[in-house]
């Protein structure tokens, strides 16, 4: 009994040896699988291909391209820190997150420092699409999740524009985040949940003012950024679109913009605001607010109205608990 179960024992244990094997190889390919599907998914897709020609590099128009800089508040974010001249864009301010500081980069025409060197396509795959020349994910503190609706002529108008500024010499430091947000791959899976790359089509039941106002709300002026609350994703809450949310420099809140918290307020009275920094019962727009007051008064009153009309016309929604 003993001998003979010896045989018997030795091939009991190798085929649970095999079996085991074929459990950890069959594992194995599983993640290997798992991780390849993930990097394909994260992978960075930018809006155009850079070998391409589909967006003509030279052609655009600064003039309108000024226009689209002011709508945009470009300056408010990268105009070098500790000086007045809102065109050297050398970048540095730090932006203050639960997830770390980042450090807004130059765009100035500097060649080595700045994105002299960009062609617009650059510039259209980074707002279009949060990436940059180099094939990596923007992280979305750069609100492209708005600026992925803005017109390809847009933005050649920037870049026209953009070449226009001075050189500003000097690169800003590295964004100092904690781990695992150093990981710009995970970027991916956040864009596939929450970047809407869909184009904002002309409404042909409203006026032509209602459509230019969604597109300046919505694209280019990236209103619900900051007027609204955010999930632990850093991205929109839906429910909350326009309807206030925490100031994006860590102080105050920004305030309710739908019916439900300027209801009151006429279209005339939206665009004195823009205009001049004042609400209609007197008071002074502060914060990051007065940067936005400074580039929207130097957009035609027609664009301001417009902006008014589509903000009137917002759904009411409740002011989230701060």
């Amino acid at each position: 009994m003993t001998v003979a179960g010896v045989p018997s024992r030795g091939r009991a244990i190798r085929r649970a040896h095999r079996a085991r094997t074929r459990w950890i190889v069959a594992a194995v390919l599983v993640l290997a699988a798992l991780a390849g599907g993930g990097w394909v998914l994260s992978a960075p897709r930018p809006a155009f291909d850079r070998t391409g020609n589909a967006i003509p590099d030279q052609g655009g128009d600064p003039d309108k391209g000024r226009l689209v800089f002011a709508a945009g508040d470009c300056a408010s974010c990268h105009a070098s820190p500790g000086q007045t001249d809102r065109f050297r864009l050398g970048g540095g301010m730090a932006l203050a997150s639960l997830y770390g500081t980042f450090r807004v980069p130059n765009i100035s025409p500097d060649p080595v420092d700045g994105i002299g060197r960009w062609r617009t396509v650059d510039l259209a795959n980074a707002l279009l699409s949060g990436v940059s020349p180099a094939g990596t994910h923007y992280y979305p503190v750069f609100p492209y999740s708005s600026f992925v609706h803005m017109t390809v002529a847009d933005v050649g108008d920037l870049m026209a524009f953009l070449r226009t500024l001075p050189p500003v010499a000097g690169r800003p430091p590295p964004h100092e985040l904690t781990f695992p947000f150093t990981i710009r791959r995970f970027l991916g899976f956040w864009k596939l949940l929450f970047l809407d790359r869909r184009a904002l089509p002309m409404d042909p039941g409203r006026g032509a003012a209602w459509n230019r106002g969604r597109y300046l709300v919505e694209a280019v002026a990236h209103c619900a950024e900051c007027h609204s609350t955010r999930d632990v994703f850093g991205a929109v809450k839906p429910a909350t679109r326009f309807a206030g949310g925490p100031n994006p420099e860590g102080t105050g809140f920004a305030p309710n913009i739908t019916p439900a918290g300027i209801g009151t307020w006429s279209v005339q009275d939206i665009v004195a605001a823009l205009t001049t920094g004042r609400t209609p019962d007197g008071r002074v727009m502060g914060a990051s607010m007065a940067d936005v007051v400074t580039n929207m008064a130097m957009l035609p009153q027609s664009d301001r109205e417009a902006i008014a009309v589509y903000i009137k016309s917002l759904p009411p929604r409740p002011t989230p608990i701060p």
